[in-house]
């Protein structure tokens, strides 16, 4: 299949550039930010603003983002819209780019995009590139210059690992445990790109934040195994009281348990949630041990660590517009997501076909499905009956997105107020 070019009158350049897919779909454009090129799997978000939030997002690692909405860069770039310390996405795919500064002093996007060596499309006809996505599945695919051959196009595609059996979550974790006491900390983290507290020359103390366990703090300590978390969760908790320890999601559950948080928060991350069998393993050393909660891959792993299995979908949840169904109370909210795997209700059952919650035994006793997708009705929330746990498969943070589902949060915290309450 070969799209319609938007410029084939025009004799090729060094600015034209095209969308090639491992099927040999081809989409043309114009380059607009750093002359490179990049490959991964090709995927779409319906968002219309938080472009610098997702291309930040460490779900996004390996991935190249078609934009659904025309118009992206309108309003610039921020330090303070980072989800991470870096880009994680690796190319940026549009129908109509825009570098308007940024009303805070930031750089235009397409500017930003350029100094961080990522590369872009625009002109690109979006809707016929989704809808072939839509159609035959998110597939590998890259960036070129016109001046590259498609054959050598599709040796650098034929290169790129497949998303099925990869494990990105190796790289977009913590190196090391990192404490955050309060937003400020956190902010400086993200600042310093990551570096480490020394090389940062900041009074982080490590101590101060683990005597939130002891009764030191208002708020609760909670872990975070760090399969790729984005700073807007981070900043949900910090903002409620909470203080963090960030751990590499290899870390053994002993290790965490010695430094006494009350709660552990199952990150959000990219990559195919059975590659990592060594996080599954240590949250189901955990559970029963310390309240649980997981979010998106942190859903993902919970559901793998008592049984239940995973499956890759055709072309992915990601956007700000997706309707879940609490099946406890029947609200409804309209949340933001960004996953291409999602949890089978049993074996063979993909979806769940009743408004209702489905109770299920599993390798670590009964479990109930919480929450479903009313596009696709595939499972968005599970919990543990016989242990402090659960899960959502969306994005009750946002970043972008409403914040219909911040009572998420709630419950987090009242699990660890509640393990709290059980120390003393």
């Amino acid at each position: 299949m070969r799209a319609a070019r938007p410029h084939e009158d025009q004799q090729p350049s060094e600015q034209h550039g095209y969308v090639l897919l491992e099927d040999g779909a081809r989409f043309d454009g114009i380059a607009c930010a750093a002359p490179a090129e990049a490959v991964g799997e090709v995927v779409f978000t319906t968002t219309m603003s938080g472009y610098q939030e997702s291309f930040s997002d460490p779900s996004f690692a390996g991935q190249l983002i078609a934009f659904t909405y025309p118009h992206i860069g309108n309003y610039g770039t921020a330090a303070g819209a980072m989800e991470s310390t870096r880009p994680w996405a690796r190319g940026a795919i549009m129908r109509a780019a825009r570098n308007l500064p940024a009303a805070q002093g930031g750089e235009g996007w397409l500017d930003w995009l350029r100094s961080r060596g990522i590369p872009a499309l625009t002109d690109v006809d979006t809707r016929a590139l989704v809808r072939h996505i839509r159609s035959a599945g998110a597939m590998r695919g890259g960036i070129f210059s016109a001046a590259t051959s498609e054959q050598r196009a599709q040796e650098l595609i034929a290169a790129e690992p497949p998303m099925s059996g990869r494990n990105l979550a190796t790289e977009v974790c913590v190196s090391e445990p990192l404490p955050i006491a309060d937003l400020a900390a956190l902010e400086a983290h993200l600042c310093a790109g990551g570096a480490s507290r020394e090389r940062r020359g900041e009074e982080v103390s490590d101590e101060r934040v683990r005597a939130r366990a002891r009764g030191g703090g208002e708020g609760p300590l909670i872990a975070v195994l760090d399969t790729g978390v984005k700073a807007s969760i981070l900043r949900t908790l910090l903002a409620a009281g909470a203080s963090l320890i960030l751990y590499p999601y290899s870390t053994p559950a002993e290790e965490i348990l010695a430094d006494g948080a009350e709660a552990l928060l199952l990150a959000n991350g990219p990559g195919d949630p059975g590659a990592v069998p060594e996080a599954v393993e240590r949250i189901r050393a955990l559970i029963g041990r310390i309240p649980l909660f997981g979010i998106c891959l942190g859903h993902q792993l919970l559901c793998r660590a008592i049984g239940l299995e995973t499956f890759k979908l055709p072309f992915g949840h990601r956007g700000a517009n997706h309707p879940v169904k609490d099946l406890r109370s029947g609200r409804i909210a309209i949340t933001s997501q960004n996953h291409g795997f999602a949890v089978l209700a049993c074996a063979g059952a993909e979806r769940l076909e009743r408004d209702e919650p489905l109770e299920l035994q599993t390798e670590l006793g009964a479990a109930r499905l919480t929450h479903v997708n009313l596009y696709d009705r595939t499972i968005e929330g599970v919990e543990l009956l016989d242990a402090p746990a659960a899960a959502v498969q969306y994005h009750p943070e946002a970043g972008p997105g409403p914040h219909d589902s911040l009572y998420i949060f709630e419950e987090i915290l009242a699990l660890a107020e509640g393990s709290r309450k059980d120390a003393r």
